[in-house]
């Protein structure tokens, strides 16, 4: 039996999300070297928060949240586990966590004509852009209503290494 829990990132969970950043068929970085340890490191607290969702203990997707601007700045699942809901779930943590900052809206980017593309938009986020774009800009607004349900989310626990 698979166990799916959700949890705040830390440090200790930095090369499990980078490996998976990696793996990703869409959206592939250009350059790996531009995303360092110390940009997932800064979003852990500093810049915003982060959080990881394990399945029978392995970490299987991810997702960070810009605090200052109101931004997903990271969301991607190991492909060997897409399409078991944990990209949703992840992103209705950090949507929700944006909304209780106090942001109105939440933003992202990504590339257009990806499954990322079309998950947005099947999610209800308005895309602001045409056709032809180098990237598929979205937008979703504060709910006026309350908040659906969302996973339980653990903090990080330091028992298994340093946070």
């Amino acid at each position: 039996m698979t166990i799916t829990s959700y949890r705040i990132a830390c440090s200790r969970d930095i090369p499990a999300m980078s490996a998976i950043r990696l793996a990703v068929v869409e959206n592939q970085l250009r350059d790996p070297a531009r995303i360092t340890p110390k940009m997932y490191a800064d979003y852990l607290g500093a810049l915003g928060r982060g959080w990881v969702c394990e399945r029978s203990g392995v970490i299987a997707g991810f997702a960070y949240a810009s605090r200052d601007d109101g931004s997903i700045w990271a969301l991607f699942v190991d492909p060997a586990h897409e399409g078991s809901g944990i990209g949703k779930q992840l992103l209705a943590l950090a949507t929700g966590y944006l909304f209780e900052q106090g942001h109105a809206k939440v933003v992202l980017s990504t590339g257009p004509g990806t499954r990322a593309d079309r998950f947005y938009t099947a999610q209800g986020w308005r895309r602001s852009h045409g056709d032809g774009a180098a990237e598929a800009f979205f937008t979703l607004d504060r709910p006026s209503h309350a908040a659906s349900q969302k996973a339980e989310v653990t903090p990080c626990s330091h028992s298994s290494g340093a946070a």
